[in-house]
C-alpha cells in the first residue's frame, strides 16, 4: 500500500526547499566565519547561531517530507558566495538572500494551495512568518549600520554594533504581537 501523501510535484518541491535551507545554513557559517577573522566576534556569534537555525529549518522540512510518507533527497549543496566586503555588505548580502527565501517559500504556499494540500500549506504557514521575522531582522541590523555610516561606518560603530550581536536576539518582534500599548 503506498502511504505517499505528497505529490511527486510537491515532494520535489520541498527536497528543493530542504536542499535551500541547508545552503542557507552553509552561507551564514561562511559569513560568520568571515566576521571571525575580521576580529568582530560577536557578529561571528550572531551568524554562527543563524547557521544553526537554517539547520533547523532543513530539519524541519526533512521530517515533514517523512512524515507525510515521500522521500527524501540529499543532494549537494552550492558553495557559498564569495565573502562580503565589509560589515555592510554582509547583512546586505544577508538580506538579500532572505528575501530569495521568503520567495521560495511563497513558492510552496501557493503550489500547495493549487493542489489543495491544506496539510502543507499548514505546515508552510510557520516558515512564512520565520521569513518575515527573519527579513525584519536583517533590514533592523542594515537600518543600525546605515545610522552608524554605512559602508563608512568607523570603527567605534562596528564594534559597538559587534558588542550588541553577541547577545542580540535571534528573532524581530512580529508585527502580529504589536499592539498599540506595546509598539
Amino acid at each position: 500500500m503506498d502511504t505517499n501523501r505528497l505529490s511527486k510535484k510537491m515532494a520535489a518541491a520541498l527536497n528543493a526547499q530542504m536542499t535551500k535551507e541547508a545552503e542557507a545554513s552553509q552561507i551564514y557559517l561562511s559569513y560568520a566565519s568571515w566576521a571571525s577573522n575580521q576580529g568582530y566576534g560577536g557578529t561571528a556569534n550572531f551568524l554562527f547561531r543563524h547557521a544553526q537555525e537554517e539547520r533547523n529549518h532543513m530539519m524541519k522540512i526533512l521530517e515533514y517530507i517523512l512524515k507525510r510518507g515521500a522521500e527524501v533527497k540529499v543532494t549537494a549543496i552550492a558553495a557559498p558566495p564569495p565573502n562580503p566586503a565589509s560589515m555592510y555588505n554582509c547583512f546586505e548580502k544577508v538580506f538579500s538572500h532572505e528575501v530569495d527565501n521568503t520567495t521560495s517559500v511563497y513558492s510552496l504556499v501557493k503550489l500547495s494551495l493549487e493542489e489543495e494540500d491544506w496539510a502543507t500549506w499548514n505546515f508552510m504557514q510557520w516558515f512564512v512568518k520565520e521569513q518575515v521575522e527573519e527579513e525584519t531582522l536583517a533590514m533592523e541590523l542594515l537600518d543600525k549600520l546605515k545610522i552608524s555610516g554605512g559602508e563608512k561606518a568607523g570603527h567605534n560603530e562596528l564594534y559597538s554594533l559587534d558588542r550588541d550581536l553577541e547577545n542580540a536576539p535571534d528573532s524581530a518582534k512580529s508585527a502580529q504581537d504589536v499592539t498599540a500599548d506595546k509598539p
